[in-house]
């Protein structure tokens, strides 16, 4: 049912997500919960993740360029270029949040007021999220 909201997404795309993850040590299942929650709980995190992710991509093309004029060749290589960070912090949410609301040019005390940090989970978030890009980058 969570797939239908995605374009170009099933749900068998999102249990083999969810699977992955267990399977990575991405996402750790925890004993006492049954299989079936602990999957279907990951994939409503997955499907969300997705959901988000198209909004923002859908919001910086509209944002960046006017009507009729977004170069085909660019908006390729940006959506492929946040879909590789996306990938690179999909299991720090916080971090993904951070990305987000720079991309609407909010403050560091706006994006810790919206998501209830403390300036030193903010500043360690921005030094894992320079520290993962600066390795991508050697």
């Amino acid at each position: 049912m969570r797939a239908r909201r995605l374009p170009e997404t099933d749900w068998a795309d999102l249990l083999n997500e969810a699977i992955v993850r267990a399977l990575d040590g991405t996402r750790l299942w925890p004993p006492e919960v049954p299989i079936l929650a602990f999957l279907a709980g990951c994939m409503r995190s997955i499907e969300h993740d997705l959901r988000r992710r198209t909004a923002l991509e859908r919001a910086w093309r509209e944002q960046d360029e006017p009507a009729g004029s977004i170069d085909p060749e660019r908006a390729v290589a940006a959506a492929q270029a946040l879909g590789a960070i996306v990938a690179l912090f999909s299991g720090d949410a916080t971090v993904l949040r951070i990305i987000e609301e720079l991309g609407y040019g909010r403050s560091a005390a706006e994006i810790c007021a919206r998501h209830g940090l403390s300036r030193t989970d903010y500043d360690s978030a921005r030094k894992r999220l320079r520290r993962a890009l600066l390795r991508l980058d050697t």
